[in-house]
């Protein structure tokens, strides 16, 4: 199993929720990687998030994120802040959530030593395929975030020469 796991997550079919999902796509057609990093869109995993994170190292988790201030900005959150909030009740396909999952992880004695959230505000979580203007403004912090950490772990991508072009599909129009 790959050491580190960088995780996306997000619906795609709700605006910016989509982030998760453009991250991993922009990473996969940018960069190579080295055999101990997985990249994974997971989408909406509910509880099958525990199963992902389960045996890994570290992991990097790439969403929006609830916060106070301006659509766009960008957040990261280290384990011990994540867990300073009480777990929620499981509510919508996004639950439980990172926090709720961590908790289980740790029971099961398999959760990650190192857990980051690399997230950024929404400005739009509605049925709609494409990023909003803040949201796509903030891809490429979002980016380098990830392969700064990736590099700090000793686990650097390695750049495409070319680069791919993202396998956006959800962005796609239908018969193209």
């Amino acid at each position: 199993m790959a050491r580190i796991l960088v995780l996306g997550i997000g619906n795609v079919l709700m605006g910016d929720d989509a982030l998760g999902s453009h991250v991993i796509k922009e990473l996969e057609a940018r960069f190579t990687f080295p055999e101990e990093v997985t990249l994974i869109d997971a989408g909406t995993p509910g509880v099958d998030l525990t199963a992902y994170m389960a045996g890994h190292e570290t992991l990097l988790v790439v969403d929006v994120v609830r916060a106070k201030g301006q659509p766009g900005e960008f957040r990261y959150y280290d384990r011990a802040k994540l867990m300073e909030k009480a777990p929620m009740v499981a509510m919508s396909p996004h639950e439980p959530g990172l926090r709720e999952a961590l908790l289980t992880a740790d029971f099961m004695g398999v959760a990650p030593s190192e857990v980051k959230l690399i997230g950024v505000i929404p400005d739009v979580v509605d049925l709609g395929v494409r990023l909003s203007e803040p949201v796509r403004a903030a891809l490429p912090r979002v980016i380098d975030e990830v392969v700064a950490d990736l590099t700090a772990h000793g686990a650097a991508p390695t750049p495409r020469d070319p680069p791919a072009k993202p396998d956006l599909w959800w962005e796609t129009p239908r018969g193209m």
